[in-house]
């Protein structure tokens, strides 16, 4: 079997395999900022990296594959949280992280082998930051933050394409009018964030005074640190192509020299009954809250899988009563077929489904096809 996804820098399909000589397959994902329950658009991207690992592990080997998924425990959103609940920065992204792990294991979703902290690699965020500098590819602003210098990188947007879209639409994203925050182009962004009273005590100190990193220097570090300098797949959902993976792309092939992943796999949005998520609508569901109406996690698991990763699947409670209605019919299968023991070897289509760019519709109607073809003729009355 070998692993075929659709790679979002060159817009093509391309086989999966380690480029280091050590044959360990080096995979990045982008974990939760943890200062609220994910929701469950969160979670289709992270039920597809599951499965990504899952098929990793079988082509490679699980001592051949090396999985981490950060968790952004400081930036502008848990720090106001913990300011709104006159708490200590900790205290509330550990609760979080904890309820966080809690959905990821009711959803079967295998834990990931590291699992950095942006608090616990500010060194590692502020060394990839001083090279910047050095390099002439980030300068310290009158308001003593420091930007990346996004006309310094030539390649910028070639993941997202930015500069061809901005240039069609006549955007003013790759202007250079300075802005208000005293940024030298509109385009720059933040690597470090000098303290403002209302960050309270979630400063670090740095060569250029106290203050947190910015949001998208963390992955770059955090990868560096774990995987090295070059990583073989990068994933996330598609709202993070930008400008947070374009960002990631242009300070660490800046800082390293090298090429910073050689695939990058996104995954589409999940709408709710054909609209996109969100608080106003009312549509933006917890795992607590659909475990609360009576479904199982795995009947949401199931549900997220019902569509194909790259293109976007509407969520609707009526899609959640199929999949559990698919998910007894699969154990009631299993469960029928004389001497199976509770397992049928349906893994040759299923697998060769999922190496195809994760299909997953295939995939699910190769299992019903092997299992309709080997229950007992009763179970289809």
């Amino acid at each position: 079997m070998s692993i075929r996804l659709y790679d979002s820098l060159t817009r093509s399909l391309c086989e999966l395999r380690p480029a280091q000589p050590d044959g360990i397959f080096r995979f990045y994902n982008c974990g939760p900022t943890v200062y609220a329950p994910a929701h469950i658009g969160n979670f289709r991207t992270f039920v597809v990296n599951d499965i990504i690992r899952r098929l990793l592990e079988l082509e490679f080997g699980a001592n051949k594959v090396k999985h981490v998924r950060n968790l952004t425990d400081v930036d502008d959103k848990t720090i106001k949280r913990a300011r709104d609940e006159q708490r200590p920065l900790a205290d509330v992204t550990q609760q979080w992280t904890a309820k966080f792990h809690a959905d990821c294991a009711s959803l079967n979703c295998l834990p990931p082998h590291v699992e950095p902290t942006a608090t616990g690699h500010i060194p590692e965020q502020v060394d990839m930051i001083a090279v910047l500098m050095k390099k002439g590819n980030a300068y310290r602003a009158a308001d003593e933050s420091v930007y990346f210098k996004v006309n310094s990188f030539e390649a910028y947007g070639a993941l997202s394409r930015v500069k061809e879209r901005e240039l069609q639409t006549g955007s003013a994203l790759m202007a250079t009018p300075a802005d208000a925050d005293e940024k030298e182009d509109v385009s720059d962004f933040a690597l470090w964030k000098a303290h403002k009273p209302e960050d309270g005590a979630n400063a670090w100190d740095s060569p250029w005074g106290r203050g947190r990193p910015g949001w998208h220097i963390e992955c770059s570090a955090m990868s560096k640190k774990h995987l090295g300098e070059t990583i073989d797949l990068h994933t996330g959902g598609v709202d993070l192509l930008f400008p947070h993976h374009e960002n990631e792309i242009a300070q660490s092939q800046c800082c390293n020299g090298t090429p910073f992943s050689h695939h990058w796999y996104h995954s589409e949005h999940l709408l709710v009954d054909g609209k996109k998520m969100s608080k106003s609508l009312g549509n933006l569901y917890t795992l607590d809250e659909l475990v609360a109406k009576g479904f199982s996690p795995m009947a949401l698991r199931y549900a997220l899988l019902m569509g194909h990763p790259r293109k976007q699947l509407s969520f609707s409670l009526d899609s959640l009563h199929a999949a559990a209605s698919a998910l007894r019919t699969l154990r009631a299968a299993r469960a029928a077929i004389p001497g199976s023991g509770g397992s049928v070897d349906v893994s040759v289509p299923v697998l060769a489904a999922l190496a195809d760019d994760l299909n997953f519709p295939g995939a699910l109607g190769a299992l019903f096809t092997a299992l309709n073809a080997t229950a007992p003729a009763d179970l289809h009355a």
